[in-house]
């Protein structure tokens, strides 16, 4: 049996790599055959990549026209070989660009081919019309929701779908204690360990780590015991971000292969807005999210689209509250950035209010066993289909 499965950027990846791993565990057996677009964590998991997409992603208009032809490219690649090879089961993770494109594509050609969307598109957060939705709709036979108000806004809009709970639960449990964390990468029972994560993505070099980097700096001329953490998300982002460490003066460390060990490690992070802000909240780890985007996308987003969004950060998207705070475009300056972590860093009220806050979120992010869960679905859909051509 042959599954196609298709997602890009590096959280992509790495929830396109847990599934493998889950549907693998699963399948009692069955000879499976895995293909698709995602990047090295679904290679290691098994599956054959046809072309790497973990560092094709932005977001934000302007952001994206760069990305425009090798999305176009990888989408047509991925569409070109489902013609050839026609899969037993699409999954599709998150990366709607080209989704939508690759799940148009099969309930035109290959309607007989069961979709199946894990981590749909945030259409329930920032959906400016429902034509995305309808089409997400129309060409997905199950849709496994992370979240549960995206399980009730994809089901109101005629969705199959079914709560499977957010894949982090899962992941983190593997996760180290702090003292084992501290141990292993060396740090000092009393030293403060603050977490810093500039970049998943190319326009967040330009655009997130100066601010971040030079509130960076103010926290530890105010802290001198302070040292950063910085792991990294690609291994190409190495040089730029050891450059700006020199240039601001930082006393930092940078880390690729150890994520789990620096975040269980860390008293605080300063911090991209995304997935990785659940796995900081999991963790029990005060974080300040910041994001910032072109001017232009900006102004094109509220003149133009009338667009707005409630919260950025999907610590506050769960329960629809502001649980950390969130620094925004002209809010995300280096001063409103150190004013907060100060904030963090030094009241134990404040801390005790997020701990108490990460507790309640975490009860909206369902049980262990999240990954599993999919991959029954998945095996259940295969399943089908081979009663079907008997």
């Amino acid at each position: 049996m042959r599954i196609f499965i298709s997602t890009g950027e590096v959280s992509g990846d790495l929830q396109g790599a847990l599934l493998i791993a889950a549907v693998k565990r699963q399948a009692a057996g069955l000879q499976l055959e895995i293909v698709g677009l995602g990047g090295e964590k679904m290679a290691q998991a098994g599956a054959t990549i046809l072309g790497n997409t973990s560092g094709i992603g932005s977001m934000g208009l302007i952001e994206s026209l760069p990305y425009i032809l090798p999305t176009l490219l990888v989408q047509r690649q991925a569409i070109a070989y489902l013609k050839q090879n026609p899969p037993d089961l699409v999954v599709l993770i998150d990366y709607m660009g080209p989704n939508l494109g690759i799940g148009t594509f099969m309930q035109k050609h290959l309607p007989q081919v069961p979709v199946v969307y894990y981590i749909a598109p945030q259409e329930w957060v920032w959906s400016v019309s429902l034509r995305n939705t309808s089409r997400i709709v129309n060409f997905t036979d199950k849709l496994l929701a992370i979240f549960p108000q995206e399980a009730r806004y994809f089901r109101a809009n005629g969705a199959n779908v079914s709560w499977v709970g957010h894949p982090l639960i899962d992941r983190m449990q593997s996760a180290p204690s702090r003292l084992e964390a501290r141990a292993k990468l060396g740090i000092e029972p009393e030293q403060i360990a603050i977490a810093l994560l500039p970049a998943s993505r190319r326009q967040e070099l330009k655009y997130l780590l100066p601010v971040i980097f030079q509130a960076a700096q103010t926290i530890q001329a105010k802290l001198p015991e302070v040292h950063f953490w910085i792991p990294l998300s690609l291994e190409v982002y190495r040089q730029p971000i050891e450059e700006a460490i020199k240039r601001y003066g930082l006393r930092a460390t940078v880390v690729s292969e150890q994520q789990k060990e620096v975040f269980a490690a860390a008293d605080f992070a300063i911090t991209k807005s995304g997935t990785v802000n659940l796995e900081l909240a999991l963790l029990n780890v005060p974080q300040v999210v910041v994001y910032r985007l072109n001017p232009v996308t900006v102004w094109i987003a509220r003149k133009i689209l009338k667009g707005s969004i409630p919260f950025a950060s999907p610590t506050n998207l769960v329960v629809m509250k502001p649980i950390v705070p969130e620094l925004l475009q002209e809010q995300a300056t280096p001063e409103n950035i150190t004013q907060a972590a100060m904030e963090l860093l030094l009241n134990p009220d404040r801390r005790q209010q997020t701990l108490a806050d990460y507790a309640q979120m975490r009860r909206c992010l369902g049980e262990v066993g999240v990954c599993d869960r999919a991959a029954q679905e998945i095996l259940q859909m295969l399943d089908k289909v081979v009663k079907d051509e008997v």
